[in-house]
């Protein structure tokens, strides 16, 4: 902005921004100039002159994969599973895209691209060639109408054209890192380099086709010339990012007919392998359909085609491609006589392999599509298959009989588990790991093992002589830290581990630091695995690394849970504690995380890499930390969020004081269920009900949505679970950035104080800093304001369920009840809500919303919960338990950490003013904090400890 100036403002004349850069290239952050409205021809020429005085900072070392992003990251690690990108937004494969961009309806295209984002594409492949359409102009006004919508805009972009001028114009407006699909050398070197040249300038990943000057690379030599090639001139020449750079080497139909052709699948897959073994940090994509071409009208031959094609691709190194998931068949579920077909022909074995599959397709295609044929087929294959299938498909009914027909058959009941049920298994895990099986899946594949190994226990520990058990790969320790009581991510993750042969050791929930060490100690375990929920969890996961650290522990130490994150771990835990600290985002990621860790081949570089990111995490946050700036608490209060109470009219409640609700109907609630976080917990991408809809996962989602229906009828018929609430609705008013509640109406008395924090983060012009108390009308105005608030619980009777369960070996059931209770429990809190704005309270007493505009809050109001984003600190609750004295009228109590027991429970505030929004408070200052604990009677120790997640400084300043 310029250097401040003798008059109070800002001089910014060229001389005085060039010396500000000066500073800065001292320093050696010079590396990009940005200019403004205000910028002249005048402060272009001397930024240039400091350009050019300035060698530009050195790029510091980052990690060697591929990192793209929309407005969220999306890092490809070597160990990331195949990307699929979404095809729908491309106007060559989607008919109903093109008419909707030949009709000008650009806002009902956006709605492709949402749909393929809410279902999980992780990268959109947008695609504008048409002959009548003006592609450089559809282009941009899509990308610019996509960069307003964050749910969209949140992924990366694949610009897909073959006209050099709408990649340009594409690029042009693309915010983030997307891919340019692509370049080639057909045209000739020079065009090729002055194409990856702006590509680079553009800060884009490139896809580079298998194509010259001569044509399109078919056979494996001319792939890997190409390759090669186009490889040399990027990396040497241009000094492209050998990780940004992604080769297609040309996926062309099989099975056509033509001799020449029957080599194509295989030339493929060889110069994918040759690519990542030859080419370092490069990656490999391709349009998977294109392989099935010549089966066209046929989806199951088609779909097992590419599931076949994918999974040799893939073993061969392949990271990504554009694939219609609904055309995927799980491999491991093809009928054995059309998969040695469809691999005769992909993988080139016999002269005749095109007239086999032809044969096959037209008469038997039909009978084995027919699932009642597919389901009795696997009743007469041998045990051991038949075992896997159970396995594979989570099938329970015959796992008895099997299991006694398996015992029968072999010597020992160990070789039972170590032989066919572990082969199963392994085929479990590699299919989740590659992203064809999905988490419900698992969970029930491991109720079957489960069942299964229960039934041969008793045989087991006759056989004294005999070890008891598979050999296990590792023991994992997992806890849900002392003073949380959330575990359904961590009951996943230990499902998950199971089915990959370790051993896990679940301590439960509360679980002290002294008992998860003394425990580890005494089963001398290999990993321990700390989860929570609740932000003090995140202060308990430090207290246990530094116990580590202090007892000489030498083990890792992994992170999980809601709370935590990648960047908080590489911040606050991982510095107490030498050994490897390591987040561990979702279910998914675990087996490679633990695999790696306990790999004596791999564990260190493992480790180190880790570590590695891990410290260059924290000095990018520590710099970024430094140079942030904020208001002071006094400016922030001046920037309060004004509302104009002398015309506003306050609602008088309709019934005040407390009103009880036990024993609550579910049947009811269930009504006001939100099923979106549902499908979420099972790690199942999509909004309900479109996720059903979705090729990828929407069978799977209508199975699991249907056995939670199951479930659901159940618990309502036997009343496994109770819910109970209470409300109180008080008249209150606030004084600066508290709310005083009183007695009565006469509003002498002061029944109780919460506190609120206030944004402290600088604003734009006109964005106000904004805290809680603002929705209230001020004690020095003339209008009556009110605040209500709540508890609600529907996890009442939970243990008794999940130890039925368990004693079932029934970890699917045990995880769906925890899962279910915490839907019922939001939905008892939005019935409530309903209840309190028409009835109760009644400032909104016509209103009228679906269940949906329930969901997006379409009425006015809010219901925060302490300890979330707009009030951060978990301790207000303590206003909330005395003032409804809420653990002897729902039984809902309050864990040392103030978490709330039973977890299916939900807690919050009612502000009622239309302007009153959710938002977050950012990180506070000192300020506020000496001000806060001064106004809660408290030691800044105490308000620091409750508020460390927010703080802008280091405790120990």
């Amino acid at each position: 902005a310029g250097l401040p100036n003798e008059f109070g403002g800002y001089d910014e004349s060229p001389e005085s921004m060039a010396k500000i850069l000066n500073e800065f290239a001292k320093e050696g952050y010079f590396n990009i100039i940005g200019g403004c409205c205000g910028t002249t021809p005048q402060h272009i020429k001397a930024f240039a002159q400091v350009a050019k005085n300035n060698p530009p900072r050195k790029i510091p070392f980052t990690q060697p994969y591929l990192r793209l992003s929309g407005l969220e990251p999306l890092n490809l690690r070597p160990e990331t599973n195949f990307v699929n990108v979404g095809e729908r937004t491309n106007v060559t494969g989607s008919k109903k895209f093109a008419r909707l961009i030949k009709e000008n309806k650009y806002e009902e295209a956006l709605s492709v691209a949402k749909d393929q984002v809410e279902n999980g594409a992780q990268i959109i492949d947008i695609n504008m060639d048409e002959g009548l359409i003006n592609s450089e102009e559809a282009i941009t006004k899509f990308l610019k109408l996509l960069a307003t919508e964050p749910d969209i805009a949140r992924v990366p972009v694949m610009l897909d054209s073959s006209k050099w001028s709408v990649i340009e114009a594409g690029l042009k407006c693309l915010q983030g890192k997307g891919i340019v699909n692509s370049i080639s050398l057909k045209e000739g070197e020079e065009i090729f380099k002055t194409h990856a040249r702006k590509i680079l300038k553009y800060g884009a990943a490139v896809i580079v086709m298998a194509f010259d000057e001569n044509g399109q690379a078919d056979t494996l030599e001319r792939k890997i010339e190409i390759c090669k090639r186009a490889y040399k001139i990027l990396t040497e020449e241009i000094h492209f990012p050998p990780q940004d750079i992604i080769f297609d080497p040309n996926i062309f139909a099989v099975a056509t007919g033509i001799e020449e052709h029957n080599q194509y699948a295989i030339n493929y897959i060889e110069a994918t392998r040759w690519i990542k073994k030859n080419l370092p940090l490069a990656k490999v994509s391709g349009g998977v359909s294109n392989v099935s071409f010549s089966f066209r009208g046929n989806d199951f031959i088609r779909e097992a085609i590419h599931s076949a094609f994918l999974f040799h691709a893939i073993e061969a190194g392949m990271d990504m491609g554009i694939v219609n998931a609904g055309q995927l068949a799980v491999y491991e579920e093809i009928p054995k006589e059309l998969l040695e077909r469809v691999e005769d022909v992909l993988l080139n074995r016999r002269v005749d392999a095109t007239e086999r599959l032809v044969e096959y397709a037209n008469t038997k295609t039909q009978e084995l599509t027919s699932k009642e044929q597919v389901e009795a087929e696997w009743r007469k294959e041998s045990v051991e298959e038949r075992l896997k299938h159970a396995l594979i498909k989570g099938i329970v009914e015959f796992i008895e009989a099997d299991v006694e027909e398996a015992r029968i058959k072999y010597d020992s009941p160990l070789h039972i588990i170590e032989g066919p049920l572990m082969n199963g298994m392994n085929v479990v895990g590699d299919l989740f790991g590659a992203g064809k099986m999905f988490l419900p899946q698992v969970v029930k594949s491991a109720r079957v093992m489960k069942k299964a190994v229960a039934i041969l226990i008793p045989y087991l520990e006759a056989e004294k002589e005999k070890s008891g058990g598979s050999k296990s790969q590792g023991t994992i320790l997992m806890a849900t830290v002392k003073g949380d009581v959330h575990d359904i991510g961590k009951n996943i993750v230990g499902v998950v581990l199971g089915c990959n042969n370790y051993d896990v050791i679940d301590l439960g929930v509360m679980v002290s630091a002294e008992k998860i060490l003394s425990t580890a100690i005494e089963k001398n375990v290999d990993i321990i695995g700390l989860s929570g929920l609740i932000t003090p969890s995140l202060d308990e996961m430090v207290h246990v690394a530094k116990e580590m650290e202090r007892l000489n522990f030498k083990i890792p130490l992994l992170i999980g849970g809601a709370t935590t994150s990648r960047i908080h771990t590489a911040v606050k835990i991982a510095p107490e504690y030498s050994n490897s600290v390591i987040h561990v985002i979702d279910a998914s990621k675990s087996v490679g995380v633990v695999s790696n860790l306990l790999s004596i081949d791999a564990k260190q570089s493992f480790s180190e890499k880790i570590k590695n990111e891990y410290i260059q995490l924290r000095q990018e946050h520590n710099k970024k930390h430094s140079t942030r700036e904020y208001l002071t608490l006094d400016k922030a209060r001046v920037n309060k969020l004004k509302i104009d109470w002398d015309n506003y009219s306050v609602s008088k409640p309709r019934l005040m004081g407390i009103s009880h609700f036990k024993n609550y109907s579910l049947e009811e609630i269930r009504k006001y269920i939100d099923w979106t976080p549902f499908f979420i917990t099972w790690e199942l991408k999509g909004k309900y009900p479109a996720i059903f809809e979705d090729k990828h996962v929407g069978n799977e989602a209508k199975k699991l949505f249907d056995d939670a229906n199951k479930l659901l009828d159940q618990i309502i018929t036997e009343n496994s679970l109770t819910a109970n609430g209470i409300v109180g609705i008080f008249p209150a008013a606030s004084t600066e950035d508290d709310i005083e509640i009183f007695s009565d109406e006469t509003r002498k008395g002061i029944k109780a104080k919460l506190h609120t924090i206030r944004q402290q983060g600088i604003k734009s012009d006109g964005i106000p800093n904004i805290a809680l108390s603002d929705f209230i009308a001020p004690k020095s105005c003339e209008a009556k304001d009110y605040i209500g608030m709540f508890a609600v619980t529907a996890g009442l009777g939970i243990e008794k369920l999940i130890a039925k369960f368990e004693n079932e070996n029934d970890d699917y059931n045990s995880i769906m009840v925890k899962a279910l209770a915490d839907r019922l429990a939001e939905a008892f809190a939005e019935l409530l809500h309903e209840k309190i704005r028409k009835e109760f309270w009644g400032y909104s007493a016509e209103e009228k919303f679906t269940n949906d505009q329930l969901i997006n809050e379409n009425y006015p109001g809010i219901r925060p919960a302490p300890g979330y984003p707009a009030q951060p600190d978990h301790t207000e609750k303590l206003t909330i338990w005395k003032l409804l004295d809420v653990e002897k009228n729902t039984s809902i109590s309050l864990t040392e950490s103030l978490a709330m027991y039973p977890a299916a429970s939900v807690c919050g505030l009612y502000f009622a003013h239309p302007q009153s929004k959710y938002f977050t408070v950012g990180k506070i200052g000192k300020d506020q904090v000496l001000d806060y604990q001064k106004r809660k009677g408290i030691s800044l120790k105490e308000a620091e400890k409750w508020l460390r997640p927010i703080l802008n400084y280091d405790e120990s300043d």
